[in-house]
């Protein structure tokens, strides 16, 4: 998905840009993954910008991420290399 399906199409462009719209707070409700309860913490703020890069690079199969993730030395949180049993483990917790 390329957008967020539940913000309202329409609203005042941006005068500079002629780009984007910004709703009334207060009248929208966000979605889960709009929330957090805290800041990223640095390991998820380093994976994130691994898998960025990755997926960037054209990765699409779960196992060329586990290799390119283990090839860049980014660690599982247990500091060991991630096996696809462990990245889709910490994928759904990190997901809520």
């Amino acid at each position: 998905m390329d957008h967020n399906p539940y913000i309202k199409s329409g609203g005042k462009k941006n005068a500079v840009t002629g780009r984007g719209s910004i709703e009334e707070p207060s009248a929208i409700v966000n979605v889960p993954w709009q929330t957090r309860s805290a800041p990223p913490t640095e390991y998820e703020l380093a994976l994130s910008e691994a898998l960025t890069e990755i997926f960037g690079a054209g990765a699409e199969a779960l196992p060329d991420i586990v290799a390119a993730l283990n090839e860049k030395g980014v660690k599982a949180p247990d500091g060991s290399d991630w096996t696809e049993d462990s990245f889709k483990s910490e994928m759904k917790t990190l997901s809520g």
